[in-house]
């Protein structure tokens, strides 16, 4: 024998309430003719008799199923989780719900995410991946809204964005650096990626205008390069993202130098590894909370009628901590 219990329907709740059917499903949606008491009592009816709404018929019957979607590339970087935290405030606070999915980074697997969200039936997408085909955010954007919170390599048509400025951001980190008295700053980096080669752009024409030759390492910033790095006489790193940069942290304790006063260290994002690193991280700050309020609202205005793409560039801040 199957243990499995059918799932609740509206007349089970109508029958545990004594009420018609057609009450329930008005209590339900909130209907302004339903008296408060008795919404509240099939309310709780409802809840005892464990009755949840299909989504596919909330969907059919509204038009929408009130739920976001949400790709990331993976769960190892702390900047993209924490983008997805900003996406599910500000679409609580508009009555919408998000669902998450990731990729590992894989190209194929992120395609097929990014589908099976729009198979489940989404309003809408927040693409928080430079990894996702723009092949496949182009036909996304012909069946939902789809906005990137980040950059693709060009605008992609029918696609909203909102990303940091981060030729500013990487040019912040240099000005700083070079106000504390460094003039051999690496970049180190092992990014391809849109955002990374934006940071590599502007930390290299910062350093031109400061008079100074930058040398970019396209490395992760293990032993080896950091060894060959402090040969070379640099006194400050700059890393792509935090993660890397606290991997530079690691790396200068194991070596026995002194942060920053051997070695400043500066990273990107200002995640929560920023502040929780030993000394604390001075990190470029992407304004999370905004990106994803932006994000939520960009959908908002596709939803209603909007066909013109917007493309929004957030100002970098740089915040500074004990690392430099």
């Amino acid at each position: 024998m199957s243990s499995s219990r059918p799932r609740p329907t509206l007349l089970d709740v109508a029958a545990a309430a004594g009420v018609s059917k057609s009450l329930v499903s008005l209590a339900l949606r909130g209907d302004p003719g339903v008296s408060a008491r008795t919404r509240e009592r099939i309310l709780v009816v409802a809840d005892q008799v464990g009755y949840r709404p299909s989504l596919t018929a909330r969907t059919l019957k509204q038009g929408r199923s009130m739920l976001l979607g949400a790709v990331i590339s993976s769960l190892d970087n702390p900047y993209h989780t924490e983008i997805v935290a900003s996406v599910e405030r500000a679409a609580e606070d508009v009555g919408l719900s998000v669902v998450l999915a990731h990729g590992s980074k894989d190209r194929g697997r992120l395609a097929d995410r990014v589908q099976q969200l729009l198979d489940l039936g989404v309003d809408g997408l927040a693409v928080v991946s430079s990894w996702v085909p723009e092949q496949v955010l182009a036909a996304a954007a012909r069946r939902a809204p789809v906005v990137m919170v980040g950059r693709t390599a060009a605008p992609v048509p029918g696609i909203d964005s909102v990303n940091n400025d981060d030729e500013q951001g990487a040019a912040l980190v240099v000005q700083h650096l070079v106000t504390r008295g460094h003039i051999r700053i690496a970049h180190v980096t092992s990014s391809v990626r849109p955002a990374g080669l934006a940071r590599c752009r502007g930390y290299e024409a910062a350093m031109r205008r400061a008079g100074l030759g930058g040398h970019v390492r396209v490395a992760r910033p293990d032993r080896a390069a950091l060894d060959a790095l402090l040969d070379e006489g640099t006194t400050a790193i700059f890393a792509r993202n935090d993660v890397e940069a606290v991997d530079v942290l690691d790396h200068a304790l194991d070596a026995g130098l002194r942060v920053p006063a051997d070695l400043a260290v500066v990273g990107y994002d200002d995640t929560v590894l920023a502040r929780r690193a030993r000394p604390s991280l001075t990190s470029v700050q992407q304004q999370r909370e905004v990106m994803g309020a932006q994000a939520v609202a960009l959908l908002g205005q596709r939803l209603a009628g909007r066909t013109a793409d917007v493309h929004e560039v957030l100002e970098a801040r740089l915040v500074v901590r004990a690392s430099s």
